[in-house]
């Protein structure tokens, strides 16, 4: 049952609209001005809040001032009643962050309508949704928005890389976005001595060089394919038409896209700490979670000893070393330059 909380000063009003709510199916706490409904939304978070604006001690605008500086009550959905209609009163309501503006008299059917479509709204945007390109089209499709992935990415003139061929370079800045429509990509950083360390993995179904274009800065990482790649090219424009259509949908594209922070943040600690025999285990893991195919009984790939050493953070001589080692100890199978794992746990569990 979802907690509504409903801040109005007149008791008629009050009492109507809460009784309203409650035969809705609604838990409803009310209270007759803003402090007493701003200590309340304190003592129990609700879903949804519904406050009048002229009101004595505190005002509607007071309330919302209030919730927004503190971190365990921004974000409520926040709908206002006003006997005011001017311009002026809407634009402030709605610069301030609220969410609807209902103007008394309200009949029945739009207060709820209003509570009903901000509460299926919040809904989405609490629901966490896988970080793939079906991800994100169910998450687009669910919020509504005017171009799903599919509308995105269809249709598009696509371009063939060779494998070790580059498609963006670190520097350079970005005038579209990338999809891969088949094939392997990794992105990879370079310090001054020329080597390596890769950054990012990505595969069929993926978005790459979206970074650059959220940050509106230049590449901070070089993309190049690891086999024979197809993507297709969606001009920076369109992709930005996209992320602008709704409130809601930026803040899923951005979090589902932005996952990849946490993963980085992964990497590098285990840099930092690991031993090479752990680093070498958990990139043949990356590799198996990101390009295992379903069916595929035991996951196997070909891939040169340098990529793999770049993944790991290793130089290729302490990887070769390190895979022989984990042939002789069957953890692995090399066949034709193909490096089949055959005992997924212990590689999953290796010590440190």
């Amino acid at each position: 049952m979802k907690h509504l909380l409903l801040i109005e000063d007149n008791n008629e009003i009050r009492e109507n609209t809460a009784e309203i709510l409650e035969l809705a199916g609604y838990k409803v706490r009310a209270a007759e001005n803003g402090k007493i409904g701003v200590e309340m939304a304190l003592e129990e978070r609700p879903d949804l809040i519904i406050c009048d604006i002229m009101m004595p001690v505190l005002d509607g605008y007071g309330v919302l001032h209030l919730l927004n500086k503190n971190p365990d009550l921004k974000g409520i959905p926040f709908i206002f009643l006003t006997a005011k209609a001017e311009r002026t009163d809407v634009r402030k309501g709605m610069e301030m962050g609220a969410d609807d503006y209902i103007t008394k008299p309200f009949s029945d059917i739009e207060l709820l309508s209003a509570i009903d479509s901000r509460l299926k709204k919040m809904d989405l945007v609490k629901k966490n949704y896988e970080a793939s390109a079906d991800g994100m089209r169910q998450m687009l499709d669910e919020f509504g928005g005017r171009k799903t992935l599919t509308d995105l990415t269809q249709g598009r003139n696509t371009n063939n890389y060779k494998k070790k061929q580059v498609i963006y370079m670190e520097g350079n800045h970005p005038s579209r976005l990338f999809y891969v429509v088949s094939g392997k990509v990794k992105t990879y950083k370079t310090n001054n001595d020329g080597k390596e360390l890769t950054v990012g993995l990505f595969n069929d179904g993926d978005f790459i060089g979206y970074t650059a274009l959220l940050e509106s800065s230049a590449y901070k990482e070089t993309a190049e394919a690891i086999e024979d790649t197809e993507l297709a090219i969606i001009p920076k424009e369109e992709f930005e038409s996209l992320i602008n259509n709704s409130k809601e949908v930026t803040q899923k594209f951005i979090q589902l896209l932005a996952k990849n922070v946490s993963e980085k943040e992964e990497q590098l600690l285990g840099l930092a700490y690991n031993s090479l025999r752990k680093r070498v285990a958990d990139a043949l893991m990356t590799l198996q979670q990101k390009y295992q195919t379903a069916g595929q009984e035991k996951f196997s790939m070909h891939i040169s000893r340098e990529d793999l050493a770049n993944i790991a953070g290793t130089a290729t001589e302490s990887l070769i070393r390190t895979l022989s080692d984990f042939k002789s100890e069957k953890l692995i199978e090399i066949k034709d330059g193909n490096i089949v794992i055959l005992n997924e746990k212990k590689l999953a569990a290796m010590l440190n």
